[in-house]
């Protein structure tokens, strides 16, 4: 069975709203509060994270926001970022023009391919899928990347209204120079 691993950069109070202030919401950019140093080091846990997994799971917003970015790069991160397959979960997206790029018409077809042979498929942004997968209980581990920032409003990584309670296991903790915390959670057995 493929697992589903969902990583995020959340603030500290779990918005994941804005983090480099592209949508103009007015508290966004808090991602871009970090040094060299810091981006050198969350640049060196994405490679890795990208390098351990079989494919991308993103919702269509989140393709519409990667795919521009992503499609004319180069170097390693890039070149396997692109190469992998990706899997956008849309009843809109019909031709998508990123490459390896398939597009699931909803979350039922998800919960088939988490059925399947293969290594973690990694949800990045995708706040909408998220609480869905999480509704649905298909998330096998949580990577979240906390930033020392408290926003007070934004959309959350768990929206005040989940019913599915779940308990979670700490499996790692790092702390990064600047604070940012890598917390590597999984269902608790």
């Amino acid at each position: 069975m493929a697992r589903i691993v969902v990583s995020e950069n959340i603030t500290l109070d779990g918005v994941v709203t804005d983090p480099t202030g592209e949508e103009g919401t007015g508290h966004g950019g808090w991602f871009m509060r970090m040094t060299d140093r810091d981006r050198e080091a969350w640049a060196e846990v994405e490679y890795d994270e990208a390098v351990r997994s079989d494919a991308v799971l993103i919702g269509r917003r989140s393709y519409e926001y990667f795919a521009p970015r992503w499609a004319d790069r180069t170097g390693d991160w890039a070149d396997r970022f692109n190469g992998m397959p990706k899997y956008v979960v849309s009843g809109t997206l019909s031709d998508p023009e990123w490459n390896n790029t398939t597009v699931l018409p909803d979350v039922d077809a998800v919960a088939t391919l988490r059925e399947g042979d293969g290594g973690p498929l990694v949800v990045q942004g995708s706040a909408q899928l998220v609480h869905e997968l999480h509704r649905r209980g298909l998330v096998d581990e949580w990577r979240l990347m906390v930033w020392p920032v408290i926003l007070g409003s934004g959309k959350r990584i768990f929206p005040a209204d989940v019913d599915d309670k779940a308990k979670l296991e700490l499996v790692s903790s790092t702390t990064y120079a600047n604070g940012v915390q890598l917390q590597i959670f999984r269902p608790a057995a």
